[in-house]
């Protein structure tokens, strides 16, 4: 079984953090439609969704994908770079506890989820704004003892790593080149986004379908080219609080 937490989007959304992107109106009706067409596309893609009580005064709380990152052997609870978020870890640690032993990013460490991406025994941790190199350093020693070998990757002009590369296949992922080094993944396979769409790196892969914003069509010409099957749906609204699809479940399998 594959469990999608999830998270409501808060009221206080129009306060969220930003790094990178101006602030513009975000229609709060719309991200929550928005946010309820996606958890209905996780659970036709065979999620059993689970929503995380609701934290209407916690701007980013939607976005629990920065709380938390889950191996098969264990969870690593994050300790957010934004100190406006780091009382969002609490719930989502309760809710992973049944399904995983749980270890703690402790200070001075900073690490947020979007900066980490996980294929097989590696796993990338971007250095950014929001995860440091002590964040990464600490990462390494929890999971090194289950064989993972950690390897530390600079994101520039993006606020987290998985903003500029995801994965879409087995050995395959997408990545926006001007914004992390592509030979950080020697011996995968790479496809980069459409130079017109920066932003469309970002992709959650749940089984053999790619979730994927409709708003980067000329990038997702490139991925059925290359044989993946994508499900579009509308992501504009959340994208405005510098979000991308998956930055709102954390996916567990049990």
């Amino acid at each position: 079984m594959l469990i999608a937490l999830t998270q409501a989007v808060p009221p206080s959304i129009v306060q969220c953090e930003l790094t990178h992107l101006e602030r513009v109106d975000i229609d709060l009706a719309r991200a929550t439609e928005q946010h309820r067409r996606y958890e209905e596309a996780l659970v036709e893609l065979g999620c059993t969704l689970q929503r995380l009580p609701p934290t209407p005064e916690l701007p980013d709380s939607v976005f629990v994908e920065d709380t938390a990152v889950v191996l098969p052997e264990l969870a690593v609870v994050a300790r957010p770079g934004a100190e406006s978020r780091r009382t969002e870890v609490a719930s989502v640690a309760e809710a992973l506890r049944p399904y995983r032993r749980l270890a703690f990013i402790e200070a001075p460490g900073t690490l947020d989820g979007g900066d980490v991406l996980c294929l097989g025994s590696r796993i990338w941790v971007g250095l950014s704004e929001r995860t440091n190199a002590d964040g990464i350093r600490q990462m390494e020693s929890i999971v090194s003892n289950f064989g993972y070998e950690v390897r530390s990757v600079t994101v520039q002009g993006c606020l987290h790593l998985k903003t500029a590369v995801t994965q879409v296949g087995e050995r395959t992922v997408l990545l926006n080149p001007a914004w992390v080094d592509a030979a950080a993944f020697d011996g995968l396979d790479r496809i980069e986004v459409h130079p017109a769409e920066p932003f469309a790196a970002n992709a959650l892969r749940v089984g053999q379908v790619l979730l994927y914003p409709a708003a980067f069509p000329q990038t997702r010409e490139r991925l059925e080219e290359r044989g993946f099957t994508v499900r579009t749906i509308e992501a504009d609204e959340l994208a405005k609080a510098e979000a991308g699809v998956t930055c709102c479940s954390v996916l567990v399998a049990t």
